[in-house]
């Protein structure tokens, strides 16, 4: 058994809250499929999943605040799953702390209800018992609009003599996710000042004559429709990964101290939020992309940016 564990977010994170599970136990996944949203200081992110195979459990439920590394749920992948692999030991479900009883209600007078009967082959009919039919008729009440207090909530005399009261159940409620903006800008503000503080920076400057790029971009625009135009951002985010791929050395990061390439060129793209605050989400393989192709993962990271909800990837 595999545990699918909370993935980090960012490089300053420690915990994130789980917000809403889009699979269960006995679904079947696939490498990249969205299995769970969880909220961050940057916002809801969609976290992808890396292994294909079955759902087995569900360890962490939603609302719960889970540090980076815990397994939320165990996948029985693909592989173990031909290879017979024995389960490995997982921990018990996470799930919130229980919120204190409230005081119980002064006890009302038990009155015993009216006897109900239900046809056979009535399940779905509104249960009510015969006297409160009889009540309801003299009365002209409408019985859909009474709200039954009876075993399984059938409607009693009683319910009846107090008037119509609409039984409408409340609205199911949602998670309700996406940008915490004060939380990203203490996150911002953070990571900046340990930036400052802890990273050695310099500066370097280099004018570029571009005009051979935006005569290109306004010809091929010209012949394009709105939604096919590409942005001039497009061309820049391009040139960036076509020279990383040039010159490698001025590609990779920093792990267990020390300097460590990487074959991969990812761009961040520095996404301004409508109220304030700032993102910089990457784009993935950068180099390998046609300018459509990554014109149409720039519009499509924009809008989920603006909108909370980017994927962990």
């Amino acid at each position: 058994m595999t545990a699918f564990r909370m993935p980090s977010l960012g490089a300053d994170m420690e915990a994130g809250t789980l917000v809403e599970w889009l699979v269960k136990p006995g679904d079947r996944v696939k490498h990249g499929d969205i299995v769970a949203v969880v909220e961050t200081q940057k916002g809801a992110i969609e976290i992808e999943i890396f292994q294909s195979g079955l759902v087995e459990r569900v360890l962490v439920t939603t609302g719960t605040r889970v540090p980076v590394g815990t397994a939320m749920a165990s996948i029985l992948t693909d592989e173990e799953a031909g290879g017979g692999a024995a389960a490995a030991a997982l921990p018990e479900a996470i799930a919130p702390p229980l919120a204190k009883a409230p005081a119980p209600l002064p006890r009302r007078p038990v009155v015993p209800p009216s006897p109900i009967v239900v046809a056979p082959g009535a399940e779905n009919r509104l249960h009510a018992s015969p006297a409160a039919r009889r009540l309801a008729q003299e009365r002209g009440i409408d019985l859909s609009t009474i709200a039954g207090t009876g075993p399984s909530g059938a409607i009693v005399r009683a319910d009846v003599a107090r008037g119509a009261i609409p039984a409408v159940r409340p609205p199911e409620q949602k998670p309700v996710v996406g940008i915490n903006l004060d939380a990203m800008r203490e996150a911002i503000a953070a990571a900046m000042a340990r930036s400052k503080r802890e990273i050695p920076h310099y500066y370097l400057q280099h004018d570029i004559d571009v005009t051979g790029g935006t005569d290109w971009l306004a010809r091929t625009n010209a012949e394009r429709p709105p939604d096919r135009r590409l942005l001039f951002a497009a061309l820049t985010t391009k040139a960036v990964a076509l020279a990383v791929r040039k010159y490698p050395a001025l590609n990779g990061f920093c792990r267990d101290g020390k300097p460590e390439r990487s074959a991969a060129i990812h761009v961040g793209l520095a996404i301004a939020i409508r109220g304030g605050g700032l993102a910089a989400p990457a784009i993935h393989d950068v180099d390998k992309l046609s300018l459509d192709e990554l014109m149409e993962r720039m519009r499509d990271l924009v809008q989920r940016m603006r909108a909370g909800r980017i994927r962990s990837s």
